[in-house]
């Protein structure tokens, strides 16, 4: 049984500077698939402006304290009115975009007043223009935005004040009333009456025109997806993502199975653990940085087709493009090698891209890129020759004459950090795989299997059935 290792899906907001999403075998019977997930990802290469760095700090946080210390104060002043500020319940009849949706071809300037025409909406106001008796507030729910007409005798008893005085951007609002377009075009509910759902004690971020404090993305990706709603389009398509690779599996035979976290030995793969301690048990246990030990064993116990998706935690590296914690989709399937694998590998990223772009020829970062099947499918070997020129098999078994071949004919231009890694590299194999890191990966732009990984950096792989080294 033969292996692969596929795809990395980022929903982290970065964008990498290639697309490295290329494909690389092994050699045990499963496919994985890692998913960054951008919930949780943060950079260390981010570095803050240092100038006056304590003092605009400083001022920062006396601003938040202030405007939440007014917010607490009209918190108050609803509850004295009788108002809840945080809302149990709201009943909404409609979407922002279901409303954009059927009310498409009204006219500028109609109204529709009649009672089938009465809408109950819900979301969060991201901005506000008041003139003397007549007031728009921007709501937004996370189909879409749409705007609030609110006339000051339209409203009963207080509403139009409360509206004015109590109500921020940042809150999230129930309203009802009926269609109107504006003279202008725009699209407006008109408010015959509202309530504060939830009192925001928080700004929204630089005012609403956007987040981008690139360090804050990352942490507070909740404040991001309202600063920047594009974002939460890549979760959603993240969870397409994942449906669709359940839904292409599924039919293929494969049982979904979870395997333990908490594990008595990291194993499956080369990765420090998080280590923790279990107080009943008295021992350590770590957490698993790889589902493939458990899932050979569903093997050993009769299952044919099995895979999980998992979380997978390594106490490693961290950046935009590594995160300690990620997901992983793996799969294994008895009587059947990595050809087999690579053929589910295309069907399932050509699914996904239907799923997600309805299309199979997407625009990355100015290049297309082409998932039409079947992919190219060639070796480490043949691709480092290819880009660098040097032929791995002619360069004998001393270690040294290798590092010396490669730094001399590719040491120009080399920046420190990689020139250290190759001089660093404990075997050919870690040499080839650094070489193919450095030159190689860049270039792969199209959908590629890189086949016949060096044994060194195999763990648990199989020995190639013609090549020794691989």
């Amino acid at each position: 049984m033969e292996g692969l290792k596929v795809w990395r899906l980022s929903s982290s907001i970065s964008r990498p500077s290639s697309f490295r999403q290329l494909f690389g075998l092994g050699s045990s019977s499963c496919l994985i698939l890692r998913c960054s997930d951008g919930g949780a990802a943060t950079t260390s290469n981010t570095r803050l402006p240092s100038r006056n760095l304590r003092s605009s700090t400083s001022t920062s946080t006396s601003d938040r304290e202030a405007v939440r210390a007014i917010r607490l104060k009209k918190v108050e002043q609803l509850r004295s009115k009788g108002l809840e500020p945080y809302a149990y319940k709201w009943d909404r009849s409609h979407s922002a975009r279901e409303l954009q949706e059927i009310y498409e071809n009204l006219n500028n300037g109609e109204e529709l007043d009649s009672e089938s025409h009465h809408v109950s909406i819900a979301g969060r106001i991201v901005a506000r223009r008041a003139f003397g008796k007549l007031a728009f507030l921007t709501l937004r729910d996370q189909t879409g935005t749409i705007q609030l007409y609110c006339e000051k005798e339209r409203l009963l008893n207080d509403q139009f004040e409360h509206l004015k005085t109590l109500v921020d951007i940042g809150d999230i609002l129930g309203a009802s009333g009926s269609i109107k377009r504006t003279e202008k075009g725009e699209l407006s509910v008109k408010v015959d009456s509202f309530a504060v759902l939830t009192k925001s004690l928080l700004p929204l971020p630089d005012k609403f025109h956007g987040l981008t404090d690139i360090d804050k993305r990352y942490r507070q990706r909740y404040v991001d997806m309202i600063a920047n709603p594009e974002v939460a389009d890549i979760f959603r398509k993240r969870a397409k993502i994942v449906r669709e690779i359940r839904k292409t599996v599924e039919s293929q035979g494969f049982v979904e199975v979870e395997t333990p976290v908490l594990q008595g030995a990291a194993g499956g793969a080369e990765a420090r653990p998080f280590l923790t301690y279990h107080n009943s048990l008295g021992r350590d246990l770590y957490l698993r940085i790889a589902t493939e030990l458990h899932l050979k064993r569903m093997l050993v116990g009769g299952f044919e087709k099995v895979y999980e998706i998992g979380r997978i935690f390594r106490n490693e590296g961290i950046s935009t493009r590594h995160n300690p914690e990620f997901t992983t989709i793996e799969m294994y399937e008895a009587y059947s090698d990595y050809q087999t694998m690579m053929n589910i590998a295309e069907e399932i990223v050509t699914r996904c891209a239907l799923a997600v772009h309805g299309k199979l020829t997407i625009d990355y970062q100015g290049v297309e890129i082409h998932l039409e099947r079947p992919w190219r499918r060639e070796t480490m070997h043949n691709l480092v020759e290819e880009v660098t020129g040097i032929d791995f098999t002619e360069l004998g078994n001393d270690l040294k004459v290798a590092k010396d071949v490669i730094l001399k004919a590719l040491g120009v231009g080399l920046d420190i950090k990689d020139k250290f890694s190759i001089e660093s590299c404990p075997s050919l194999g870690h040499l080839l795989n650094e070489v193919f890191e450095i030159f190689v990966e860049p270039k792969l732009l199209q959908p590629t299997f890189v086949l016949d990984y060096p044994m060194e950096i195999s763990p648990l792989a199989k020995p190639h059935r013609r090549i020794i080294s691989s």
